[in-house]
């Protein structure tokens, strides 16, 4: 009995083992995934004197597999025994950590990090340390790249003079012979800085960031960008100056688009950083530089930045700095060569008016605004359309209804339909904005249009405009404005036009009374109950299903349930199913 106890001791070990070795890639990704299991099943002690040496000794070649391990070892110190035994996860990870495949260092690593949590101050100070230089002088590339995101866990809680060498060994990798390792130690450098002492980020790691960002390899200078906004972050605004501002404006005029346009998505973030005084000072002849960027790239992304960077601006210089500074450059991307740079200005542009005022919205950028509604490209005018609330907040809706009014109205009836769509999906907002009388003498009638579009989304969007304007203007409007035209699509010899009018009334009859639905809807709809086509008839069953609830039981009684009656021995079987559920759930 003893001997069979012990045998079954071993089975889950023995089943890892087995499936491990195993061909099929799926076993050995299954047999990952249960390893908490397993580790369960062993107990604490054999997990670190029997799993984890195998675990570390049998690696396969198959980079889910290891993925799948990076990942499980991550969360396996309380399976170890806890925080006094996590070390004992290291050399897997540290083995992981060295592998060909990016996505499975980038999990070791990950796993490294959560793990070095768990130890101790002396546990990290025996073990991690030496794992962190051993990764940072390994021979192959990859590991001096996992060792990169070491650096700022063990940092904090070691002593002064293993911080001293924490320092050395990174300043080597930044210095790498190997791009791939520069690159990751730039990547890193940001999050270095954070937590090494104000001294050191000056004595030490300013340099390393002045000698990536003029590395010879692109893509280790862009992401010297990103250590640029951490850093200046941590320093005050003479140190900025004194340190960083070389830096900026290389990266400005960097030889290469990727860079620039790096330092374009990053600029808001930058701006905050260096402070007001800087920033007139020094970042508004880089933006300046990058809105007028050979690149379209650079361009479009810098232009997305415009209102961000326009409202960061000190206030008593803002309008000065905007106007003279910035709107010439403006002016010039409206009529860009390339559609996606006026499509990323045409989504922030108007949110210079509140920023300007009344005064210089009308004089200068309103002609921008119906030069971007005129543009021929769609995504430029829909993005002007989607943000002109912004505009009717500063100059008022009589100024908006002379100058911008008729190009909206031109582009209701434009030919790319999501162009149409977005017309619509802001008709409640501008119909709220001009007042009733306004809307009936300018927009009614293309509110109707839209009804007997041919495109299904534009009129299904134009029946929820018309219960939004419902809702607005109330229903004695609507007796007057909207109903009448409704009903007469009713009597059209297009059926698609018929069965608009049902789906009108479905959204209407929220915002309709009993008495407006029995006296002015329900003989249309019982009218419709005869149509010939079956799509038509098996809408009104739907239609009743909702507004019969509304109905008054007189009504239901003589004229709504003798036709769902007749309809539930209609020839179409689509016909009789809807009419037998709304007599079942609604009438």
């Amino acid at each position: 009995m003893a001997e069979e106890a012990g045998d079954d001791s071993l089975y889950p070990i023995a089943v890892l083992i087995d499936e491990l070795r195993n061909e099929d890639v799926q076993l050995q990704l299954n047999s990952m995934r249960k390893l908490s299991t397993i580790a369960l099943a062993l107990g604490v002690e054999r997990t670190r004197s029997e799993l984890i040496p195998f675990l570390t000794d049998s690696m396969c070649d198959e980079d889910e597999v290891l993925l799948a391990l990076a990942e499980q070892l991550g969360s396996f110190t309380p399976l170890v025994g806890g925080n006094s035994f996590a070390h004992c996860i290291l050399p897997p990870l540290e083995s992981l950590s060295t592998v060909e495949e990016t996505v499975v260092r980038d999990k070791a690593v990950e796993s490294l990090r959560s793990v070095a949590n768990d130890h101790s101050t002396n546990d990290l100070e025996t073990y991690m340390i030496p794992l962190v230089k051993r990764l940072s002088t390994g021979d192959w590339f990859t590991s001096r790249t996992s060792a990169c995101g070491l650096f700022s866990v063990v940092y904090p809680r070691v002593s002064n003079t293993q911080k001293q060498e924490l320092r050395v060994w990174f300043r080597n990798l930044c210095g790498d012979d190997t791009p791939m390792v520069r690159r990751a130690a730039a990547a890193k450098l940001g999050e270095f800085s954070k937590v090494v002492e104000h001294d050191h980020l000056i004595a030490d790691l300013i340099p390393l960031l002045h000698n990536l960002s003029s590395d010879e390899q692109d893509s280790v200078r862009l992401l010297s960008v990103d250590g640029c906004v951490s850093v200046a972050e941590l320093l005050n605004e003479n140190e900025c100056e004194q340190h960083l501002l070389s830096t900026i404006h290389d990266a400005a005029g960097d030889k290469s688009w990727r860079v620039r346009y790096m330092l374009a998505d990053k600029f808001t973030l930058l701006q905050n950083a260096i402070g007001p005084n800087l920033t007139n000072q020094h970042l508004v002849p880089a933006f300046q530089s990058l809105l007028k960027d050979c690149e379209a790239e650079v361009r479009a992304a810098v232009a997305h930045k415009v209102k961000d960077f326009s409202e960061q601006l000190p206030a008593d210089k803002r309008e000065q700095v905007i106007m003279q500074n910035i709107l010439p450059h403006v002016k010039e991307l409206v009529t860009d060569a390339n559609q996606h740079v006026k499509s990323a200005l045409a989504s922030v542009i108007m949110g210079l008016s509140p920023i300007l005022g009344k005064d210089n919205t009308i004089e200068h950028l309103l002609p921008l605004f119906l030069t971007q509604l005129k543009d021929e490209c769609p995504d430029v005018r829909l993005n002007i359309i989607s943000n002109i609330d912004c505009v009717n907040e500063v100059i008022g809706i009589e100024q908006l209804s002379q100058s911008l009014l008729p190009a909206i109205v031109e582009l209701a009836e434009d030919g790319k339909w999501r162009v149409r769509l977005a017309i619509i999906e802001h008709m409640p907002l501008l119909a709220a904005q001009l007042g009733q009388q306004f809307f009936d003498d300018k927009l009614n009638e293309l509110c109707m249009q839209w009804l007997v579009d041919h495109v299904y989304a534009i009129r299904e969007a134009a029946t929820t405009n018309l219960r939004k304007l419902v809702e607005a203007f109330g229903v004695d409007w609507a007796k007057e404005a909207v109903i009448p035209k409704i009903l007469n699509l009713a009597q059209d010899q297009n059926y698609l036009r018929r069965m608009t009018t049902i789906f009108c009334v479905n959204e209407l009859a929220s915002a309709l009374s009993s008495e407006h639905l029995v006296k002015l809807v329900l003989p249309t709809m019982i009218r419709l109950s005869n149509d010939n086509v079956a799509n038509v008839r098996f809408n009104v069953c739907k239609c009743m299903e909702k507004i019969g609830l509304k109905l008054d039981g007189s009504s239901l009684a003589s004229e709504v349930r003798p036709m769902l009656q007749r309809l539930t021995r209609d020839q179409d079987i689509d016909v009789q199913y809807f009419a037998q559920r709304a007599l079942q759930f609604g009438c």
